[in-house]
């Protein structure tokens, strides 16, 4: 059974930090593409950044240089560290595992930004 399990969302204020953390098990974890998405309310889920296999990057134009991903293949972890928040980057965020045989969501972690 996979599991994909986010973590490190909540309060805070605008130029503040966070890191989400997304655990997952039932995959083999180093062989998919990791990404965490976003849904604001009235809005599309939207790609936030994503992470390859192989640890290369794709990021939105509105996070570029505000927010990093990363990977622990040892820990099955993915991990978005994210600074100078806005109000604008509020949603509920998700983490993906994609390979062509499989596409897995997390339950989302709420991240709430005040101005």
């Amino acid at each position: 059974q996979v599991q994909l399990v986010e973590s490190g969302g909540g309060l805070v204020q605008a130029g503040g930090s966070l890191r989400l953390s997304c655990a997952a098990s039932g995959i083999i974890f180093s062989i998919y593409t990791m990404s965490w998405y976003r849904q604001a309310p009235g809005k599309q889920r939207e790609l936030v950044a994503t992470m390859s296999s192989i640890l290369t990057t794709n990021y939105t134009d509105s996070v570029k240089g505000r927010f990093t991903i990363s990977r622990d293949n040892a820990k099955n972890t993915v991990y978005l560290q994210m600074n100078s928040l806005k109000p604008e980057d509020t949603a509920v965020y998700y983490c993906n595992a994609l390979k062509h045989w499989g596409n897995y969501w997390g339950q989302g972690t709420q991240v709430t930004v005040s101005s």
